[in-house]
């Protein structure tokens, strides 16, 4: 077996909308192909020894088992591979279950498809299931255990922390869009102007004034102190003299800690001798020059997380530990704890495993104690100096049992110091009691305080303490999202998009957008290219200036990643056309309706989905939409829009010259197309419906008529605005007209324009692009014969695994079956028929160039242009 390709699929596509991670595998079987698994001795027992837990797999027979029978009664090893491929995630502590595997149209080529939680585990995890699949076949053995280590380590690399991940489920629970900026654990939540970010538990709101103060414990605990809040007693040290004073003014025992340390790092506590404190000052100048040295505070480690300056809950922390039995050693016992189902790797769990490092050594050497040592029944040996969870610690809720008094100067706290989310130290007895009563002490506070113990304690109530950080990211009212207007079909996207955000710009708002020439913000072009993909997309929704997004989407970049958003506001699909077919499993109009419409499924439900009512295959899917619709027609009696009128839906229409909008029988007109410059007098019949689909979308999204017609009025098309879109240039004695026209509904929308226009000579520049199949190649060829009198063929780029005498040839059979005797000549170079047309021209004479290198040409037809000016200024 082959993998061909494997792709991340990042957000809504032509699998699911709702699963927006999948991992699609393409994968050619080979041989296998002739042989099912009940043709292959042995494989149902191999495959159920080496996995028993694809028994809970229900697969299409709907009980458990399910999967087991079909490899009993025969099915085809891709199926089997996608199975594999989940449950090793599932075993490695990523539970997922979606999974799809379809045969393309190549016999014996597989689309495996399966969900994934951390994208680098799901493409881990298809290359594995590929081999294990192949060891079964083999008979041979296979490390299942360390596959699933493999899959546990990837994840902990990549993974949002615990806490980072609690925020970004809440938020998506409250369907607010998040994107991770990064590889690490900077968030983006919302889009555009209303996006706010946060890393870890540090918000876009958390002051670093605040942070500094934070990390600062000595600065920290004088501004305590000052507030008459109770601190452990101490001073900062540098070396043995100050210790040695510092110990004479407070006696023992002592906490030694280094000034910028955290997470306990560096720490030593309880120290009753000189001897240790001389190795405790050691231990905490590598991490610190200079250290704290405090009294150090009997009593039970707590932490308190006050969030927005209100306490929202408190944990008593237990460092590692095991209690003795009398008959088991120390690391038997670790051994025995680690079993517990709570504990896991890294924070796969609500525990962490304890793992034995240079910490628990030397508290087992304090005690005289080694790892074989057998503790009595009932002892409890500490194996951490610190409570945290991530080595280890346990914690318990204790978030109803805080006193108002303490819940008052936590909250204080929070406050004097300055941060928006505060975990705060205490040691204590208890809580239930004012710490002035208790004994106890702040030890620390600390900006970014790790969730985690909150969120699922080992005992006691979890609280949902992501919930709010969330609030007060967003307080109810405050939007998390911009309008976002898709727009996705065959021909006509760029223009309709374009028009857009003309409208959207000229309504006050900072509008960016994406086409297939470059990502632009208020018309500034900020990244040249071929930008209709997911990435395009996020840059604009990422951009924290941007106010309203409209966004070109292509079928590439859905079949390659998904969509880079969640949901949009309006989807417009201009038309459905063919074009590219042949290329990624797209073999039909019907394939490239799946393609397509992921746009329009992404629509929120109240939201609206745009179509184009003379387009048959746009109109297949209306009936399929969860969502409003309305369409656009040139025909106002097109029995679509007869049928949306007498249902009271809004609709779009041309009708004797003015572009209109209806909402049953009420008809209000936004003007008359002529009147709008793209439309070319009214002469480019393609270009008026890109007006109508524009016209649609923003009268759905709430701009007003006036205002729709005066921004169509004052969106001049040219070769900066509208490169490479009905793109005209005009000398003395020619006119030369460029476009991206490329497929065959392309060539007939130019077709029909050209009959309006009144020329002397009509000399066309055409050509092939290698990856097109046969009959579109022909096909254009044929038109092309129709619309010119002179034919330059050239064929410069994108052969494509052809030669251009193969594809020259076509072009040449569909001239001569357009029915009409038309000359042509060969000119390989597009520069070169250019220049070669241009010196051809007569008085008179209309040359169409259709380009699939714009730039180029535009700049070759522009540099002309100045050329004749400057002669004329000459002959002056």
């Amino acid at each position: 077996m082959k993998i061909e390709k494997i792709q991340a699929l990042r957000g809504p596509n032509i699998w699911s909308i709702r699963r927006k991670k999948l991992i699609q595998m393409r994968l050619d079987l080979e041989e296998m192909e002739n042989y099912p698994t009940n043709k292959i001795d042995g494989f149902r027992e191999r495959i159920e020894k080496l996995i028993p837990s694809l028994i809970t797999h229900r697969c299409s027979e709907g009980v458990e088992g399910g999967f087991f029978h079909r490899v009993e009664t025969g099915t085809w090893m891709g199926h089997v591979i996608e199975h594999i491929a989940l449950e090793i995630q599932t075993l490695a502590g990523m539970d997922v279950g979606f999974g799809r595997t379809r045969e393309t149209k190549t016999p014996g080529v597989y689309n495996v498809v399966f969900n994934y939680l951390e994208e680098n585990v799901g493409i881990y995890a298809a290359e594995e299931a590929v081999k294990i699949a192949e060891v079964l076949i083999e008979g041979k053995d296979y490390d299942l255990n360390a596959c699933i280590q493999k899959l546990k380590e990837i994840r902990e690399r990549v993974r949002l922390g615990p806490s980072t991940g609690s925020i970004v489920e809440e938020a998506v629970s409250r369907k607010i869009p998040w994107i991770r900026l990064g590889t690490n654990s900077l968030v983006q939540l919302g889009y555009g102007i209303n996006q706010q970010r946060f890393q870890a538990t540090i918000t876009g709101k958390t002051s670093s004034i605040a942070v500094d103060i934070a990390c600062n414990k000595e600065l920290t605990k004088r501004m305590l102190h000052d507030a008459a809040i109770p601190v452990p007693i101490g001073d900062l040290i540098v070396d043995e003299e100050g210790l040695n004073n510092v110990i004479k003014k407070i006696g023992y025992p002592i906490v030694l800690k280094p000034l910028d340390g955290n997470h306990g790092k560096g720490s030593s506590i309880n120290v009753n001798d000189w001897d240790s404190a001389k190795i405790g000052l050691e231990h905490a100048q590598k991490y610190s020059r200079k250290v704290i040295v405090e009294k150090y505070i009997t009593g039970y480690d707590f932490r308190v997380l006050v969030i927005d300056n209100k306490m929202v809950a408190a944990a008593r922390r237990v460092p590692a530990h095991i209690v003795g039995d009398g008959e088991l050693n120390i690391q038997q016992l670790i051994d025995k704890e680690n079993q517990d189902p709570r504990r896991g790797y890294g924070h796969e769990n609500v525990l962490t495993e304890i793992e034995v490092d240079k910490d628990t050594l030397e508290l087992l050497e304090k005690l005289q104690y080694s790892l074989g040592t057998v503790p009595q029944k009932g002892e409890v040996v500490y194996l951490k100096s610190t409570a945290n969870l991530s080595t280890g610690g346990t914690s318990i809720d204790v978030t109803d049992m805080v006193h108002p008094e303490n819940i008052t100067m936590a909250e204080r706290i929070s406050k004097i110091i300055g941060l928006d989310v505060c975990g705060i130290d205490i040691m204590a007895e208890n809580l239930t009691q004012p710490l002035k009563e208790s004994g106890g002490a702040i030890i620390e506070v600390n900006a970014a305080p790790g969730f985690r113990m909150h969120l699922a304690p080992s005992e006691g109530l979890p609280r949902n303490v992501a919930a709010p950080v969330v609030d007060m990211l967003y307080p109810q009212g405050k939007p998390f999202t911009i309008p976002i207007i898709a727009v996705t079909g065959t021909n006509g996207k760029t223009t309709t998009t374009r028009l857009i955000s003309h409208i959207v710009k000229s309504n006050g708002y900072r509008v960016g957008f994406t086409t297939s020439d470059g990502i632009y913000i208020q018309n500034t072009m900020l990244s040249k290219g071929d930008t209709t993909g997911p990435i395009s997309a996020e840059f604009i929704l990422k951009d924290p200036t941007v106010e309203f997004a409209v966004l070109e989407t292509a079928r590439g970049g859905i079949l390659r990643s998904g969509l880079g958003f969640s949901q949009c506001d309006i989807g417009v699909l201009t038309n459905i056309e063919e074009d590219h077919l042949g290329m990624n499993d797209i073999h039909n109009l019907k394939d490239l309706t799946k393609v397509k419409r992921v746009v329009l499924d992404s629509v929120k439900k109240t939201g609206w989905s745009v179509l184009n009512a003379d387009n048959e295959y746009s109109m297949k899917i209306v009936k399929d939409l969860d969502c409003n619709v309305a369409i656009f027609s040139m025909d106002e009696n097109n029995p679509h829009i007869v049928k949306f009128a007498k249902e009271g839906r809004i609709t779009c229409v041309y009708e004797e010259g003015f572009v209109t909008i209806k909402k049953g029988d009420w008809k209000i007109r936004i003007g008359k197309a002529k009147d709008f410059p793209i439309t070319m007098e009214g002469k480019a019949r393609f270009m008026i419906e890109n007006v109508l689909a524009a016209s649609l979308a923003s009268y759905l999204h709430g701009f007003g008529i006036e205002d729709i017609s005066n921004s169509l009025r004052t969106f001049i098309p040219s070769a900066q605005l509208t490169p490479g879109r009905l793109n005209v240039f005009k000398f003395k004695s020619f006119k030369v007209l460029i476009d991206f026209a490329h497929n065959p509904s392309g060539y007939e929308a130019i077709e029909d324009y050209l009959k309006n226009i009144e020329a002397t000579k009509k000399i066309g520049i055409i050509s092939g692009v290698g990856d097109r199949r046969d009959n579109d190649i022909r096909e254009c060829g044929k038109i092309a014969g129709r619309m010119f009198d002179h034919i330059i063929i050239r064929n410069e780029k994108h052969l494509r695994g052809r030669t251009e005498e193969e594809i020259n040839g076509l072009i040449i059979d569909g001239m001569q079956a357009s029915g009409k005797d038309v000359s042509y000549e060969i000119i390989p170079k597009e520069i070169e028929a250019l220049k070669h047309a241009m010196g051809m021209a007569e008085d008179g004479t209309f040359i169409t160039a259709l380009s699939d290198v714009i730039s180029n040409a535009i700049d070759l037809v522009q540099e002309y242009q100045a050329r004749e000016l400057l002669e004329d200024e000459k002959n002056l």
